[in-house]
């Protein structure tokens, strides 16, 4: 099954793809009316906008450095997910989007990193918690969240995870506890992107780490702009093996063409290479 994730509406309803996804929000804060014919996808802890329009949302780390682009390794800025107005805000942005498709995919779940957030309201809920340790605290904030918007969510429950399968990293790194999680989620989504796809041995590496820590099926996306065609090819053939569906990222044509690609093999027998080298 492949699919396609996208900003245009009218990429939406190509006969290619079996499943398409919409952002409604993005990291940069853009939002844009839910649609009927599409899995609305909602960023809900990243926004440059509302952190640029109030810097105390920000999560900031124990030294009072805030999760935003002028850190390293941030390519956009995060909110602090124990902000209660701003998570009724998501919500009623996930409200927006049932009334229009009963599906709903959650991006840019969980804290920014393992060193956030020490801000005034964490330092609070955490000592106001029945935790001792951090770590469980954090992943209590997340998988709550998760369960109050899947409540919401009539539909499947679809959710991003950042490509890191090793166990106990996604835990520390963004509070998230699949094994918390999965019961609130029908399908996940693992983002493996690449701006070239050259090689694909790491593609297999990383999908079948999620393979063996997973009980819920998965999709994987694959990065589709100004891509070689016969490189995104063979990225295909390993996602494929994989995943649930395989979907390409912003770049409708690319994945179009792809899919015709394989296709044309299919009939005529040629091969492009081995796509696990």
């Amino acid at each position: 099954m492949y699919g396609v994730v996208t900003r245009n509406e009218d990429e939406l309803n190509w006969p290619e793809f079996d499943r398409a996804f919409y952002e409604v929000k993005d990291v940069t804060g853009r939002s844009a009316a839910p649609v009927a014919n599409g899995v609305n996808m909602v960023s809900c802890f990243g926004d440059n906008a509302a952190a640029d329009a109030d810097p105390s949302l920000v999560p900031v780390d124990e030294e009072g450095n805030a999760a935003t682009r002028e850190q390293p390794y941030f390519d956009w800025a995060y909110i602090c997910p124990t902000r209660e107005e701003y998570r009724d805000g998501l919500f009623d942005i996930i409200d927006d989007c049932v009334a229009a498709n009963d599906d709903v995919r959650l991006d840019d779940i969980g804290f920014p990193r393992g060193e956030y957030c020490h801000c005034d309201t964490c330092q609070d809920h955490f000592a106001a918690s029945e935790y001792d340790d951090r770590l469980e605290w954090r992943a209590s904030v997340i998988t709550e969240f998760v369960a109050e918007a899947a409540d919401r969510i009539p539909g499947r429950v679809y959710m991003t995870l950042y490509p890191d399968p090793y166990p106990g990293h996604l835990y520390e790194r963004a509070g998230i506890d699949l094994e918390a999680l999965e019961p609130f989620v029908d399908e996940f989504v693992v983002p493996l992107y690449d701006m070239a796809y050259s090689t694909t041995y790491w593609l297999e590496t990383i999908a079948k780490g999620f393979e063996s820590a997973l009980e819920t099926p998965f999709s994987i996306e694959l990065y589709a702009i100004d891509i070689d065609i016969e490189d995104l090819v063979n990225a295909t053939k390993v996602a494929d093996a994989y995943g649930e569906s395989v979907l390409f990222g912003y770049e409708a044509s690319n994945g179009r063409a792809t899919l015709r690609r394989m296709q044309a093999d299919e009939r005529t027998g040629v091969s492009h290479g081995n796509p696990n080298e």
